[in-house]
This record gives structure tokens, sequence and C-alpha cells, in this order.
């Protein structure tokens, strides 16, 4: 049987298995499976996509609960640290320097935010996500918090799209 189909005939608790390590917002994985079933996964990742439009920043906090800093490893064994570990495996770890550079991005991105950089990494080399995170340092906190955003859209949309991969 296909993922789309699986999804569909599972039960409510094993479909929301399925789809909320995608992001650490119960209320997108309760509705997302609430409107099963359908009919194709364009259908579902188009209906996930429009329920990632009314986020705002209690959304953006509540998911970034589950966020590892760039640069540092996903604790725990669960799907999400497994997901962040992947997504995260093109930042260079042994390179000391950019380690560094962005360990100290974070402390000042932290400090003048009051959260987690937070970047879709998957497809980033490390100098890459250093200088995107440099670059929104610059961001006021309203545009910091309309990228972070649009950047929690992607990666929870990414997941989403692995998860019914075939």
């Amino acid at each position: 049987m296909n993922p789309l189909a699986e999804f569909n005939q599972a039960t409510e608790s094993e479909a929301l298995n399925l789809v909320a390590p995608c992001v650490a917002i119960p209320a997108w994985a309760e509705n997302l499976v609430a409107a099963r079933p359908y009919s194709t996964v364009d259908v579902l990742q188009h209906y996930a996509s429009q329920l990632t439009l009314d986020w705002g920043r209690i959304e953006l906090n509540q998911a970034l609960s589950a966020h590892p800093r760039i640069g540092e490893k996903a604790q725990g064994s669960g799907k999400e640290a497994a997901l962040s570990k992947g997504e995260q495996s093109a930042v260079d770890t042994q390179n000391s320097a950019l380690t560094l550079a962005l360990a100290q991005g974070n402390a000042e991105y932290e400090e003048r935010f009051g959260r987690v950089f937070l970047i879709r990494a998957k497809g980033r080399s490390g100098e890459d996500i250093l200088a995107e995170l440099h670059r929104r340092l610059n961001n006021s906190p309203a545009q910091e918090e309309a990228e972070a955003l649009e950047q929690l859209r992607q990666i929870t949309l990414l997941r989403l799209e692995g998860v019914f991969a075939q």
C-alpha cells in the first residue's frame, strides 16, 4: 500500500504519529489528520501549506521548542531529532572555525531576537547558513519573525514531503 493510502486509512492516532514529527504544532497535525481522506499527495501538501499560513509568534515559539541550534546536534532519539540530524548533516561540525562562528552567531541572534535562529538547513552548506544568519541579524524584529515563520513553513513541508515519498 502506498503511504497516502496508509495515512488515509490509519486510525487518528496512527495518522498523527506519521505527521506530528513534521512540526511541534499539534493543531497543525490535528487539522491535517481531520481533513482526511486526501485524493493525492499534492492535495494533502496544498492543504498542509494552507494551514501554515495562519501561523504567528505563538506557533513559532511552540515549534522552536523542538529545534536545536544550527550547528548543534539534536538531542534524543525521537523522529523530530532524527529529522533535524539529517537536515543539518551538511553542516561540517569538524570545521572548528565554522562551528565557533555559528555558535557566536547563534548567541548574537538569541540576544537580539530572544529565540533560536531557525533556517531550512536542507540543501545548504554550513557557510551558506552562516551567511544567512549574518544577513538576518540586520532584520527588524517584525522582518525576522516573518522570515523565521517562512523557514518553519519550508522545513515543515519538506518533512511532510518525506513522509509521503514513495
